[in-house]
């Protein structure tokens, strides 16, 4: 993009955000919400205190949630273990033990017989 197109773009794109200040503005809704907050900060600046303190205020229990949940990852440290599942072809007579799909003869088999038959084989050694 040229420098002259970039300008104009830049102009056309402050005009439209001007345009939406300026409906903003007029917006009852808002001048409602920026009294509110005018009041509020006046509020908690006369007792001196912080947003974090409205906060566990009005809902005590915000800082308490967070901590068993991360607590609770934390101690469960990782995965569970996959099972051992053992394939055996029917056709072939050739056996196949994987914990995962990611087998190289497994995903042959599944291409040449199917994944519903080839699950059919299997068996969960634990």
């Amino acid at each position: 993009m040229s420098l002259i197109n970039e300008y104009r773009a830049t102009e056309e794109a402050i005009k439209e955000l001007q345009e939406r200040l300026k409906n903003l503005s007029q917006d009852d809704k808002l001048k409602k919400e920026l009294e509110f907050e005018g009041k509020l900060r006046t509020l908690m600046g006369e007792y001196q205190k912080s947003l974090r303190d409205i906060i566990a205020l009005l809902d005590p229990d915000a800082r308490t949630s967070k901590l068993p949940r991360a607590a609770k990852a934390a101690s469960t440290g990782s995965k569970r273990a996959r099972k051992v599942k053992q394939y055996k072809n029917p056709e072939t007579g050739e056996v196949i033990e994987t914990k995962g799909g990611n087998h190289k003869t497994l995903k042959e088999w599944k291409a040449k017989w199917g994944a519903d038959t080839v699950e059919s084989w299997a068996t969960i050694l634990g």
